[in-house]
């Protein structure tokens, strides 16, 4: 004689469970994919001291960016500036800010003119797109890394030259965040001034 054999019921509730579970999965997994965006847009930007082209023509964009994400592909896939060659720059400014504000008679840069470590590099981009300034950070452009042989120097580049708050503030957020020792004065300088000077040296308008 053959035994029939009992189909086991479906159980709609387990079934329902099963769904939510897997749903919750996907909801989990998805999150691993969504990226943290920033305050701002930024880009950065790379120059090469050509003296046979024109200013513009020696500066080359790399890439945008405005997430937290994308900021360490970038910074993970470029040439750091301590092996970069002399007369290189990097920029890196804020896309609302165009970078020709360099040449911005009212802007201005609070200057470090010391030996610049690459650790020292990534804390100053951290500070920007991190917005470290506090209530001051909409006053920052972006910064320059200068590589020469007479020695590197890092500048954050500021809207307007007369904030005196705005720049003392800047100047010593600065300096603490880049471990600079409290007996290097960090001189901020006007671009106008910088761009008239007669001599070797630009007078500074305040010190950090």
């Amino acid at each position: 004689s053959q035994t029939a054999e009992k189909e086991t019921p479906t159980n709609p509730t387990n079934s329902e469970e099963g769904k939510n579970d897997e749903n919750k999965q996907e909801i989990v997994s998805l999150e691993d994919y969504i990226k943290h965006p920033l305050q701002n847009r930024w880009a950065l930007w790379f120059f090469k001291n050509d003296k046979s082209k024109t200013w513009q023509a020696n500066l080359r964009l790399i890439s945008k960016f405005d997430t937290v994400e994308d900021f360490w592909a970038l910074y993970n896939h470029i040439q750091l500036s301590s092996n970069l060659i002399s007369g290189c720059d990097y920029s890196l400014f804020k896309v609302s800010h165009d970078i020709a504000l360099q040449h911005d008679k009212q802007a201005g840069r609070p200057l470090a003119d010391h030996p610049v470590q690459t650790l020292q590099n990534l804390y100053c981009l951290l500070c920007l797109v991190g917005e470290a300034f506090d209530d001051h950070s909409d006053d920052v452009c972006g910064a320059v890394v200068n590589i020469r042989t007479k020695g590197d120097k890092i500048a954050i580049w500021t809207t307007d030259y007369e904030n005196k708050d705005a720049v003392i503030h800047i100047g010593r957020v600065y300096k603490e965040r880049l471990g600079v020792p409290p007996k290097v004065i960090i001189g901020y300088q006007s671009h106008g001034d910088t761009a008239t000077k007669s001599g070797s040296t630009t007078k500074n308008k305040f010190v950090v």
